[in-house]
């Protein structure tokens, strides 16, 4: 079995502390997408900033939790 993979694709329960790192990341994401959506025209663009900063986000909680 290649461990990466196994990694990967189980559950990670939270650790003391990452719930609170979970929140932080959020909240900061949160505070970029607004800005985006308040000076971005409606616009396919501006739809991608907004889906790829909601990646970016799960992609970080991802890398915390397989750690």
């Amino acid at each position: 079995m290649n461990p990466t993979i196994d990694n990967n694709f189980k559950y990670h329960s939270p650790k003391p502390g990452q719930p609170e790192i979970y929140t932080a990341l959020r909240e900061k994401a949160k505070e970029l997408a607004l800005m985006i959506d308040e000076l971005a025209p409606d616009c396919r663009e501006r739809a991608l900033a907004l889906t790829n900063l909601e990646q970016s986000v799960m992609w970080a909680n991802a890398g915390i939790a397989r750690s």
